[in-house]
């Protein structure tokens, strides 16, 4: 999903597959060599056999479900999906790093292009490339909190304080703030210590992990 190539998507009739369309060429999703996955509303409509073995599960147990049952926690899902809809709106693409899981449990980073083809609606109609990302996940460390992961998460990326201040609209302060202790707590001195430290923590704990659609009260989850 190259920045230069100007991607149009569609999907045909019920039960065909996603083409992709750059210029005069045109490729079924199938064709892709990345994982990729075709979603309206956040439910799964078309993939190739690159995504569906990337969560070690067959295509049929993936089309017409859910991505909910790919993340390690509902409240995952959740958060995510308020990030992707904030910054798709109107953009049309997003991009994050995130911590998924494969059917059989398995935790793993990956790397998340979105390109959205209603950006006034952004998940009427969106394309995904996953890619695994060579990071480990060491359950033999002490866990973070949601936010702090996800703060921390934005730093690996190379976001500054101010654009994950607006991203997760939070204040500056607060970002800096919360920085500022995990540093004190684990006994780093720079960005490049903190980084090297928060790529060798654990994913959250399987506790909380739900895959019926539930989530904390209060939260209106996105349509599953």
């Amino acid at each position: 999903m190259g920045s230069g190539i100007n991607t149009a998507l569609y999907h045909m009739k019920a039960n065909e597959e996603v083409w992709l369309e750059s210029g005069s060429l045109r490729f079924a999703i199938s064709d892709m060599p990345v994982p990729v996955a075709y979603a309206t509303h956040r439910i799964i409509r078309d993939c190739n056999e690159a995504f569906a073995d990337l969560f070690e599960r067959k295509r049929d147990e993936i089309i017409d479900r859910s991505f909910a049952r790919l993340y390690p926690r509902v409240s995952d899902f959740v958060r995510i999906g308020e990030m992707w809809g904030v910054h798709l709106s109107g953009s049309r693409r997003y991009y994050d790093e995130r911590i998924m899981k494969t059917a059989g449990g398995r935790r793993f980073w990956c790397a998340v292009n979105g390109r959205s083809r209603t950006p006034d609606n952004p998940f009427a109609e969106a394309i995904y490339c996953f890619q695994p990302m060579i990071r480990p996940v060491d359950d033999g460390h002490p866990s973070l909190s949601e936010r702090r992961r996800q703060i921390l998460s934005m730093v690996a990326q190379g976001k500054t304080n101010g654009e994950i201040a607006l991203e997760l609209a939070l204040s500056k302060r607060t970002v800096e703030a919360h920085r500022a202790r995990i540093m004190r707590k684990i006994g780093v001195r720079n960005t490049a210590e903190l980084i090297a430290w928060f790529l060798k923590q654990p994913p959250p704990s399987n506790g909380a992990s739900r895959e019926d659609g539930v989530t904390a009260p209060g939260r209106v989850p996105f349509l599953v």
